[in-house]
C-alpha cells in the first residue's frame, strides 16, 4: 500500500467499522486532474445500495475533515465485493456459507463442494453427488473461490434452510 492509501485507510477504516461493515480493499490511483478513491466493503450480511450510499456519504465527510486527501479533488467509490473475490479470511468463509467453492490445496490437490461450517481454522465442504464432507485446514488453501450456480441443487437447498434455522435461533437468544 502506498502512503497516500495508508493515510486514508487510517481514516476511512474506523468509519466503514463504526457502520457494522468491514472495510476489504481500499485503493487510490490517478483518475486525470482528479484522484479515484474506491473502498470495497462487506459484511455478514451483505451490503445493499442504502448501505453503500449511507457509507459514502460517512466516508466522504470524514475525508474532507481529515484533509486526507490534501487539496486535489477526488471521487469516491463504495462497492461490495464480487464473486470472483477469493476466500482468503475466514469471514469470507463464513459469508459464503452454502456456496459451491473451488478449493486449491498448496499440495496441487483440486476439491469442489458447498461450505458447510467454518470455524477460527478450517472450513467443511459437503460434496453435491454423494452428500460427503472433507474438513479443509485454511493453512493448506492456495487458492478458494466461489463458484457461479444458475441452478440450486438439493444440499444446497437444505444448508441453506440449515442456516437460516440456525440464525433464526441465534435471534431469539
Amino acid at each position: 500500500m502506498t502512503a497516500s492509501e495508508d493515510r486514508v485507510w487510517a481514516v476511512v477504516e474506523p468509519v466503514v467499522q463504526d457502520q457494522g461493515y468491514d472495510l476489504e480493499a481500499l485503493s487510490v490511483m490517478a483518475a486525470g486532474r482528479r484522484r479515484l478513491v474506491k473502498i470495497v466493503i462487506d459484511s455478514d450480511l451483505g451490503v445493499d445500495l442504502d448501505d453503500v450510499a449511507r457509507i459514502s456519504s460517512e466516508v466522504s465527510r470524514a475525508l474532507d475533515d481529515a484533509d486526507a486527501m490534501g487539496e486535489t479533488p477526488y471521487v469516491l467509490e463504495v462497492t461490495s465485493p464480487g464473486v470472483d473475490r477469493p476466500l482468503t479470511l475466514e469471514r469470507h468463509w463464513r459469508r459464503a456459507a452454502s456456496r459451491l467453492v473451488k478449493v486449491t490445496l498448496t499440495d496441487g490437490e483440486s476439491i469442489t463442494g458447498r461450505v458447510a461450517s467454518t470455524n477460527e481454522t478450517s472450513a467443511t465442504l459437503v460434496n453435491d453427488d454423494d452428500a460427503t464432507s472433507v474438513d479443509i485446514a485454511f493453512a493448506d488453501v492456495e487458492k478458494a473461490v466461489v463458484q457461479i450456480e444458475f441452478n440450486r441443487s438439493r444440499i444446497n437447498d437444505e444448508l441453506s434452510d440449515e442456516i437460516d434455522e440456525f440464525d433464526d435461533n441465534e435471534e431469539g437468544q
